[in-house]
């Protein structure tokens, strides 16, 4: 969600050539919110106003909370802030503030206004939630128990917070278990342990399967239909999409190289997050692909919608029907932090098996980071680099085949942001950076290219052209999470002049299955 429109004026610049790509201190955020909170107070006088203002204050604040309810998280956002200008003391408002942060993914920030609220009282209950919910929206699962485990010792007898901490200390059990056996040097792949050919489909099985293990257009046809009517595709035709899909990532480069001929154009989409419905509609309105009628998907193809299960297996079909005009690129959400957290390991394990979600993983693992058409566009899920210099030759370089790790070019093609100003700023969300225009005029000309393509932030109108045309970000996922209102979009690239041209759409009904449903239960407590 971008709220840039009220917050550009309390990021804390830095040298636009060096900047840490995690924020891994609180009290680096805990700087950041306190500038927040004094950003519209002029020096002269300030107490003075402050002291007068708490009346005012506490009516922005009710102002902010109808805004919030309503689902107007910009809104709530600039009133709060508001509020928090004219009484900086008060904890409600920054805890207030980072609710609505939260909702609009702003992981970072509702950190440091969580934080904020317990340094000005530290037996503020809610900042201790709002502060382990921000940290789990992080994955910094540690830091989160640690405040539940606070919230236990004050109140041990709220059966909230003991199940709170609970589920959290499971959380954090599961990881140690999965990193004990990821440093097992004998880990051996899903695959191994599949024996897909003696699967057996049962006869009363009457939906699609693969024609003598392949898949066809008369297969996705049929597939798709399927999954309209909210059937499930057999796990041994899922196992074999998931088996091909994985051999044919793995022998992709991590930047992937296309040359469009000059009549030929491409439709290059944003994140669709298990909004399978609005997918279809894509299909509907811009055509089915084929080789004469190529797309790109731009990466967070599940999570949060709860038809995530429905979108990859049709996004994995169409790659393995069309593997040179049909291009997916891995997301923020393709890794195992964000699908435990978000929905899609639990909608796995819901309609298939845990065995299924870590073949999925390994799959997503394979995704290529980024993609350069004609040598005149680079297209990434996130965007540019927490350092000047990076290269398409060190994107080429890029050994992919892991879960993200929390600094440099990998992690930054997934996660930063651009924001309007020149140089490079703390990320919103608490990972990689923000990158100015003057970021990108450099990385562009370095590498002797037009523009790049992102996407991963919701746009109102579903796509902004912004650093004077130079970046683009486009979102195909419209009312998001079925609140936010906005239009989807995707764009379509012709060689013989390489102009983006957009096209918009709204989202279409769907199955009364709402988005979350199958997401982490702490987590969906946690933002409420």
């Amino acid at each position: 969600m971008n709220v840039a429109p009220y917050i550009t004026s309390l990021i804390l610049a830095y040298e636009p050539n060096r900047l840490c790509c995690t924020i891994s201190r609180e009290a680096d955020f805990a700087t950041f919110a306190t500038v927040q909170s004094m950003a519209h107070v002029s020096e002269n006088g300030s107490e003075k106003k402050m002291a007068e203002g708490g009346n005012d204050a506490e009516l922005l604040k009710e102002k902010a909370n109808k805004y919030f309810k309503e689902k107007d998280y910009e809104n709530a956002i600039k009133y709060y802030s508001e509020a928090v200008d004219l009484n900086p003391s008060n904890a409600i408002y920054y805890s207030n503030r980072s609710l609505a942060y939260l909702r609009t993914e702003c992981y970072g920030y509702a950190l440091a206004d969580a934080t904020k609220a317990l340094e000005i009282d530290k037996n503020y209950i809610k900042g201790y939630y709002r502060r382990a919910t921000s940290n789990m929206a992080l994955g910094k699962f540690k830091a989160a128990l640690k405040d539940y485990e606070t919230v236990v010792r004050v109140r041990p007898n709220d059966k909230d917070a003991r199940m709170k901490y609970q589920e959290c200390n499971k959380i954090v059990k599961q990881k140690a278990f999965e990193r004990a056996i990821a440093s097992d040097e004998t880990k051996k792949s899903v695959v191994d342990s599949l024996d897909i050919e003696n699967m057996t489909i049962e006869d009363d099985y009457v939906g699609p399967k693969l024609e003598d293990g392949k898949v066809t257009l008369k297969f996705m046809k049929e597939m798709m239909d399927w999954f309209k009517e909210q059937k499930k595709l057999h796990r041994k035709c899922a196992y074999q999409i998931l088996v091909q899909v994985k051999d044919l990532l793995s022998k992709l480069p991590s930047l992937v190289e296309i040359t469009l001929k000059e009549k030929e154009q491409i439709t290059i989409c944003g994140d669709t997050h298990g909004q399978y419905y609005d997918l279809l509609n894509i299909f509907e309105l811009n055509g089915l692909p084929s080789e004469t009628n190529p797309y790109l998907f731009n990466g967070d193809f599940v999570d949060r919608g709860s038809f995530s299960v429905e979108v990859i297996l049709t996004l994995f079909g169409f790659k393995l029907l069309y593997p040179n005009n049909f291009h997916l690129l891995r997301g923020n959400h393709e890794t195992d932090n964000m699908n435990q957290m978000y929905g899609f390991e639990g909608e796995v394990k819901a309609k298939y098996t845990a065995q299924m979600f870590q073949l999925f993983s390994e799959v997503f693992q394979w995704l290529p980071l980024a993609q350069c058409i004609n040598n005149k566009v680079l297209v990434m899920h996130g965007g540019l680099f927490s350092e000047d210099g990076v290269t398409l030759e060190d994107l080429r370089k890029i050994d992919r085949n892991r879960q993200p790790p929390d600094s440099g070019p990998m992690c930054d093609l997934l996660w930063s942001d651009p924001q309007p100003q020149n140089g490079r700023s703390i990320s919103k969300r608490g990972v990689s950076c923000q990158f100015g225009p003057d970021v990108t005029e450099r990385f562009l000309e370095q590498n002797k290219l037009e523009f790049i393509v992102r996407s991963h932030e919701v746009k109102a109108e579903g796509y902004e052209v912004t650093h004077s045309g130079k970046c683009i970000t486009v979102f195909s996922a419209p009312n998001y999470c079925d609140q936010m209102g906005n239009k989807g979009a995707y764009i379509h690239l012709r060689a013989s002049d390489f102009k983006p041209e957009f096209h918009q759409f709204t989202a279409v009904p769907h199955p009364n299955v709402k988005p979350m449903a199958y997401a982490n239960t702490l987590m969906q407590l946690g933002m409420m």
